[in-house]
């Protein structure tokens, strides 16, 4: 069965005509083989879980890294409970190394069992996973800036704890993603709590990524895997039109594409 155009969710490469991930942001690998941790943040719908999820997949593939890309966003209800809000952020985490990588690699089930300061259980959980993983972990997490007060301030704490430690007994790279720079954080604390605690509340970050809309070569390369796969082609003029309409915004791309698509 052919791929086709997604506009539902993040794609999957398998069955979705998807872009190269590292040609939209050809910083990622140079900022993971250099244990950085950095901020990946841009609006809804521009692909940015998408771009993530398929690196992860491929840094495991490789045989170098264990990679994972996970969603904190249901522990958006317990923003002012830190103990709820890790607990299900590690449950995220359970979830998605069950559901992504091999065996051999994911977090082993025990770490997720008695810990020992639950508030504190994103900091033991990654430092535990680190020090017992046959390769050096790459965390990324998704939706970050769904939580608030509290639960944030204590999450971006216990990160910046367990920075010092990596590769060795912390993952080597992570990334927060979400739609806001690190630095509007404080805009999800309420106003009567302290302070994050620093100029920045995450400042070991490397750098702060934003992803943009699809050039006009991005538009074409992306028709043409669907070309290539079904027979159906786009004229130059028409690949210009859609980019000209839609100014690459990759929802829109594929949302025409997939209308038009299905009436050649």
């Amino acid at each position: 069965m052919p791929r086709r155009f997604n506009t539902a969710g993040p794609n999957r490469a398998d069955i979705h005509f998807t872009l190269d991930a590292e040609a939209r942001s050809p910083e990622l690998r140079r900022l993971i083989e250099n244990q950085e941790y950095f901020v990946l943040h841009a609006p809804r719908q521009t692909g940015k879980t998408t771009l993530l999820e398929i690196m992860a997949r491929k840094l495991t593939a490789e045989g170098r890294y264990t990679a994972i890309r996970f969603s904190i966003e249901a522990s958006r209800a317990f923003s002012k409970d830190v103990v709820a809000a890790v607990t299900t952020a590690l449950d995220a985490l359970r979830q998605a190394a069950k559901a992504l990588l091999p065996e051999p690699l994911r977090p082993p089930q025990h770490l997720f069992e008695n810990i020992p300061d639950p508030a504190n259980g994103v900091l033991h959980v990654l430092s535990e996973w680190a020090s017992q993983s046959p390769r050096p972990l790459v965390v990324f997490i998704d939706e970050i800036d769904a939580i608030e007060d509290d639960a944030l301030i204590s999450i971006l704490h216990q990160l910046r704890n367990g920075y010092t430690f990596r590769p060795q007994s912390f993952p080597q790279s992570l990334a927060l993603i979400g739609m806001r720079d690190v630095r509007e954080y404080r805009a999800h604390v309420r106003p009567d709590r302290e302070s994050l605690g620093s100029a920045s509340p995450f400042n070991i970050k490397a750098r702060s990524l934003t992803l943009g809309n699809f050039s006009l070569d991005e538009v074409a390369a992306l028709y043409h895997q669907h070309t290539e796969e079904t027979g159906q082609a786009w004229s130059e003029e028409a690949v210009r039109r859609v980019y000209e309409l839609t100014q690459g915004q990759p929802w829109l791309v594929n949302a025409l594409a997939k209308k038009s698509s299905s009436k050649m």
